[in-house]
């Protein structure tokens, strides 16, 4: 009990005196803060590049006998762009596409037209896709690449089936917009 006594005598004293002190002295004040007078903004978008369009029905041409055989399509280009903006992807389905690639195509070179008019550009179909065609199908696709962003729109895309021998049955469809 005694030494419950010191204790509760201490704190009896420790008590006035904090308070005293803290009267006396009291804490400073400071000029710290957490505003500040400037602020920044900023915003984001998504770039669309509108994509070229078919002006005409795709026409197959079997040539000779399914030599010189070529595909021809009719396009326009979008608003603010011309063929220099334009790439060409190929892709073939069916028995003779294993042996068939489109290499080495140009397509400036291919096509005639300007931008107000339109285009009208040549496929060249190969041996495998004109003469023998074995059911091959070519996809073709024309997009529009933005020289500034580097992105590209979506396709204006046509599909050409070489028929079975020599032209044969060959026809070209317009495919709808993706």
């Amino acid at each position: 009990m005694r030494v419950w006594a010191k204790v509760r005598s201490g704190l009896v004293l420790a008590v006035p005196l904090a308070v005293v002190l803290s009267v006396v002295n009291p804490p400073a004040s400071t000029e710290a803060a957490w505003q500040r007078d400037q602020f920044a903004s900023g915003s984001f978008g998504t770039v669309t590049i509108p994509a070229p369009t078919l002006n005409g029905q795709c026409t197959y041409n079997p040539g000779v006998l399914g030599l010189g055989a070529y595909v021809r399509i009719l396009w326009k280009a979008p608003a603010g762009y011309s063929l220099a903006n334009a790439e060409l992807q190929v892709s073939t389905s069916g028995l003779g596409s294993a042996l068939a690639p489109l290499t080495g195509y140009n397509l400036a070179a291919n096509t005639t037209g300007n931008a107000a008019s339109g285009y009208s550009t040549e496929v060249q179909a190969n041996l495998l896709g004109g003469l023998l065609g074995l059911g091959t199908e070519l996809q073709i696709a024309i997009t529009v690449k933005d020289p500034v962003s580097g992105w590209t729109s979506k396709a204006a895309s046509v599909a050409s089936n070489a028929g079975l021998v020599a032209g044969l049955g060959g026809s070209c469809r317009n495919l709808p917009a993706a």
